[in-house]
């Protein structure tokens, strides 16, 4: 047990470096598996990973999956560009890299096509957190990536439920009446509160109830998983309890990456097989796009949702282990490379994309788009951009005082402003066309409470690019922040925190003065 911990704590190190200069931190629990694999013999240590690590990384899968069911949306996934567009994707990902694999590595048919079907999925964890990170889950390309993940994965299951041959035991019509099972559920998750008993709840549906439950019947325990998880998905809570369980899930997914590495070195033709396949990485960005812009999305959302989505999949590593461990290590490997070219790329996707719009709009269908975005703001004074906390205030404050129009990119929420007879519309301030078409009319002053900085660094240039001389004011949480949007022309910018301080300070001297 002693070994295992320390190797955790290997993992956890390599991965806070790898993060540090930044990358997805499971390049680093990888590198640390194979660096203990490397010292193996010197330091005569076992050269496989121990029933602990593998038990680990088997929770972590588990965990994995029922985020993964806690997102399911099935309105969303009927949307065209989301099941056409995943479906559309696998299909011609698995042709494409079926004969390069049989050509060049893998001279069995069968494996050659399971290879490409595992290198056709996009990386849920990794794509959730750059969305995440920005912000922009809720956002109209942020929900068309993370619907296409969604379907991803249950093609992946279907995939595993496939090729695992488990024979199920006559037990397993009780399946059938496991929906029934939600209004119990939904009770509680009430109950559970906000706190440790609702992250032991989930682990319980996850791995107790969903794994061991489905396995003793004779199904896969990942389907399981993923099948408790998709009936709370409804559940107001759901979005929460998936947070809860975020940061439990990346822990016990240490395991999951470190026995991958433990397992063996790569060799000359396991670097080969990565170095071909990260080659063929934009491919999954391009056919992305094309077939985005084909189901009638604009570019900029084609654009984002392909590079969210143009990295390789860690079900490619959870489809090996179960079908194809022999190419375990070559997978592995691939799989970090992609995420090496993914993660810098799209923490700059925005300015990548203003400096691709010229190139990419002409490829738009010239049809109405579901993403499309008002050029009218009508009489209004006062413009906010973004309508989170920040944003709802400074409406509530001033709607009364001056005529108002605000932005946001989450259609959800603009929907509910607009149930409660707010002046708010879908808008993306970091969209080339938007503001190409924007009419500001008799906007005098400008609001930016935009979640990303990059977004209000981009929102300020094209509002003085477009000649608005108004009043430009922002909120920031750092100064270096801060600055950089007075130097893209904003006239004020508050830090949140500070001004939060101010104002509870000045309450204590009212109250005092009294």
């Amino acid at each position: 047990m002693l070994l295992e911990a320390v190797w955790i704590g290997f993992a956890f190190s390599l991965g806070l470096l790898v993060r540090l200069i930044g990358l997805p931190p499971l390049i680093g629990y990888l590198a640390a598996g194979f660096m203990i694999t490397a010292s193996a013999t010197e330091l005569d240590l076992p050269k496989e990973g121990n029933a602990i690590i593998a038990h680990v990384a088997h929770l972590g899968v588990l965990l994995l999956l029922f985020t993964v069911g806690l997102k399911l949306n099935i309105r969303s996934l009927g949307k065209p560009e989301v099941l056409g567009g995943s479906l559309a994707h696998f299909a011609s990902s698995a042709l494409l890299y079926t004969p390069i694999i049989y050509l060049t590595f893998e001279p069995d048919w069968y494996y050659a096509v399971m290879l490409s079907a595992a290198l056709a999925f996009s990386s849920t964890v990794l794509a959730a957190k750059v969305l995440e990170g920005k912000r922009e889950i809720r956002a109209f390309h942020g929900r068309v990536a993370i619907g296409i993940l969604v379907m991803q994965d249950l093609i992946a299951m279907a995939l595993l439920s496939f090729t695992q041959g488990i024979t199920p035991s006559p037990f397993a019509l009780l399946v059938l009446l496991v929906p029934l099972l939600r209004p119990l559920l939904y009770k509680l998750m009430d109950l559970t509160g906000h706190d440790d008993l609702q992250i032991l709840f989930g682990v319980l549906l996850a791995v107790v109830l969903g794994g061991s439950g489905f396995h003793a019947i004779g199904l896969s325990s990942e389907l399981g998983a993923l099948v408790f998880g998709a009936l709370l998905a409804g559940h107001n809570r759901a979005g929460e309890l998936s947070k809860t369980l975020w940061g439990l899930k990346e822990f016990f997914l240490v395991g999951f990456f470190l026995q991958i590495g433990l397992g063996g070195l790569p060799d000359q033709q396991a670097w080969l097989f990565a170095a071909l396949m990260t080659v063929l990485l934009p491919f999954k960005a391009v056919l992305f796009f094309a077939l985005l812009v084909l189901f009638k999305l604009r570019a900029r959302s084609a654009f984002l949702s392909g590079l969210a989505l143009s990295n390789y999949s860690e079900f490619a590593l959870i489809v090996a282990a179960s079908v194809m461990p022999q190419f375990l290590i070559p997978l592995a490997l691939t799989v970090a490379l992609s995420f090496v070219v993914s993660a810098p790329l799209n923490r700059f996707a925005h300015p990548l994309y203003e400096r691709l719009a010229h190139r990419l709009i002409p490829f738009e269908r010239d049809i109405h788009h579901p993403d499309e975005q008002p050029v009218s703001l009508g009489d209004a004074e006062v413009l906010i951009m973004g309508m989170g906390r920040t944003g709802s205030a400074a409406y509530q404050y001033l709607e009364h005082k001056c005529h108002l129009v605000a932005l946001d990119s989450d259609p959800a929420k603009v929907a509910e402003h607009q149930e409660k007879g707010n002046n708010v519309l879908f808008a993306d301030a970091e969209d080339q066309v938007f503001w190409q078409g924007l009419t500001l009319g008799g906007i005098k002053a400008v609001v930016l409470c935009l979640n990303d900085v990059e977004a209000k660094v981009i929102a300020t240039r094209k509002l003085r690019q477009a000649g608005f001389a108004g009043l430009i004011v922002s909120h920031s949480m750092h100064k270096d922040e801060a600055a950089a949007i007075l130097d893209a022309g904003a006239d004020h910018t508050y830090l949140t925190m500070s001004e939060a301080g101010v104002g509870l300070g000045e309450r204590v001297r009212q109250h005092i003065t009294i």
